[in-house]
């Protein structure tokens, strides 16, 4: 029987690992699968453990208000080390680009323990953009012995780093899983009218006919100027726009909190919410007519709700969709997200053909493709 160890300590971690730890777990006759969450954003990732009824083994518990990069990595690294010394398992996974990945890699490399690697070759070329997410991903890659890419395209990028053909897979996003998983849940369990309803209770905001726009932002290359560019583009679309509701659930993170409550926080047509949980947002991003977002996962997800979305970024690891049409990437400056936007909302060819293309980026199969290549 293998021993795995999955470590993960933030939301997207959670929801892209969740369908991967369930599946393992079902296969207990092969599989002897434990959980490790450092909890390094703990109120964010509670509540999508609980969605997907994922029960965890260790709890790390390293959260601490305004901790630095240096702080987290020390406090993952030293209280990782007890736990896999004690479980000594045969191999330790991880998924995506975060702190919390890159140390749990380190960690097991220093104890000489295999590392798969979920969301392998995701590139934009520039270190410090997205960061420190660009280099966490290349030095996990490096200590991988399994590279799980979700795309063709991130298999090149590996292979042209140099990494061994025979460690690459190519198996589809694994938040694709997760995404087709929750809707079948609202499906089956609960109609559109309850899900509605829900919703408008917790956020007090009432859907009507007018088009929403779905914002969410929170990158730490943005902080800053770019984000205050980001808010200044919304408001300008809200003010003279009265025929969209702007809902953005907004990250806990002060640097994301502070100037968009300052720039937006006092308009009929935008909504600041807290950030909702998983179940709820994949309802409103189905609700949505347009998405603005700097988010990885939301790019990922959306071209299976047929859902148009413009990047707020600079650059993006994810250019498969770009090349479909399904996404635009927009940059962070005020004009371009604005007339970009306007665009969108008052041409209907554009819009359409933003909703054609099938999702490049995974067909609801791939943690059971890795399942059965750890099975062998």
């Amino acid at each position: 029987m293998k021993k795995i160890l999955c470590v993960l300590g933030t939301r997207p971690e959670a929801i892209k690992l969740a369908p991967f730890i369930i599946k393992l777990r079902s296969k207990g006759d092969i599989f002897s699968t434990k959980v490790c969450i450092t909890a390094q954003h703990r109120e964010m990732l509670d509540p999508v453990l609980d969605l997907f009824g994922i029960s965890t083994d260790y709890d790390l518990d390293v959260m601490k208000r305004n901790q630095n990069l240096f702080e987290v990595s020390a406090a993952i690294i030293k209280k990782l080390h007890k736990v896999l010394s004690y479980e000594k398992p045969d191999l330790v996974v991880v998924q995506g680009d975060t702190t919390t990945a890159f140390i749990a890699s380190l960690a097991a490399y220093y104890l000489k323990i295999k590392v798969a690697h979920i969301e392998a070759g995701l590139r934009t070329g520039n270190k410090y953009s997205p960061f420190p997410e660009e280099m966490n991903r290349k030095f996990i890659d490096y200590l991988s012995d399994y590279c799980f890419a979700p795309t063709e395209t991130a298999a090149q990028n590996l292979i042209k780093e140099g990494i061994d053909r025979e460690k690459i897979f190519v198996t589809g996003n694994t938040v694709v899983d997760a995404l087709m998983m929750i809707m079948e849940k609202q499906q089956g369990r609960e109609s559109e009218e309850n899900i509605r309803k829900k919703f408008e209770s917790e956020t007090g905001i009432v859907i009507d006919k007018r088009r929403i726009i779905l914002v969410t932002g929170h990158r730490r290359e943005s902080f800053g100027d770019d984000l205050r560019n980001i808010c200044l583009s919304i408001r300008r679309i809200a003010d003279e726009r009265n025929d969209i509701q702007i809902i953005y659930p907004v990250h806990l993170n002060p640097n994301v909190q502070k100037p968009v409550k300052e720039l937006l926080g006092n308009f009929e047509n935008i909504f600041l919410i807290k950030p909702l949980d998983y179940f709820i947002f994949i309802w409103l991003m189905s609700q949505a007519y347009l998405i603005l977002t700097d988010s990885g996962g939301i790019q990922e997800e959306a071209p299976t709700l047929h859902k148009p979305v413009l990047v707020m970024r600079k650059v993006t690891e994810r250019f498969e969709s770009i090349a479909e049409g399904i996404t635009k990437l927009v940059g962070t400056d005020s004009e371009s997200i604005y007339n970009e936007t306007i665009k969108i909302l008052n041409d209907q060819q554009i819009y359409q053909n933003m909703q054609k293309s099938e999702n490049p980026y995974g067909d609801g199969n791939a943690c059971q493709r890795i399942v059965d290549i750890l099975g062998k």
